[in-house]
């Protein structure tokens, strides 16, 4: 019986055993595509996110133009994305929207309406979320995908 890492007995030319180790590769099997984080994390990673990126903003003087906050904000939701679900895509563009909306637009410190301008930074926001998440699940099944090899067994240790 071939065990993977066991000792083989062999002959010496003096009619005596030896034990000899031959070393193999045990393969864990195929790695999945990775789980994307919980909805609650990412949650927390925008709002924390989001809070730190306006403060910085505001502390270099740059929240006089929202649409750099807003691009920035933007980054954030897609960046966040790509480890994110589908189904977080919306409180993520959410969260970031209102704390652009709080801190960076006037009047601050006023979560207000202003009709076509926040559906536009919605849509924008939901849509870096939205295409982050996509590419995220593209690129890690892409990895999946490539790390099985159609001419080896995905327990051999070649894939």
């Amino acid at each position: 019986m071939d065990v993977p890492g066991a000792a083989a007995p062999r002959r010496t030319g003096g009619g005596e055993e030896s034990t000899v180790l031959e070393w193999r590769y045990i393969a864990k099997g195929v790695r999945v595509v990775p789980e994307p984080v919980a909805t609650p994390f990412l949650w927390t990673g925008a709002c924390a996110g989001a809070f730190a990126l306006v403060t910085v903003l505001d502390l270099l003087g740059a929240l006089d133009r929202t649409g750099l906050a807003l691009a920035a904000l933007s980054l954030l939701a897609a960046l966040l994305g790509v480890r994110g679900r589908f189904a977080a895509a919306p409180g993520t563009a959410l969260l970031c929207w209102m704390l652009l909306n709080y801190f960076a637009a006037h009047p601050i410190g006023e979560i207000s309406w202003a009709g076509h301008r926040d559906i536009e930074w919605m849509a924008c926001l939901l849509s870096a979320a939205l295409v982050g998440t996509t590419a995220g699940r593209v690129l890690h099944a892409r990895a999946a995908y490539r790390r099985i090899s159609p001419y080896s067994s995905p327990y051999d240790g070649t894939g």
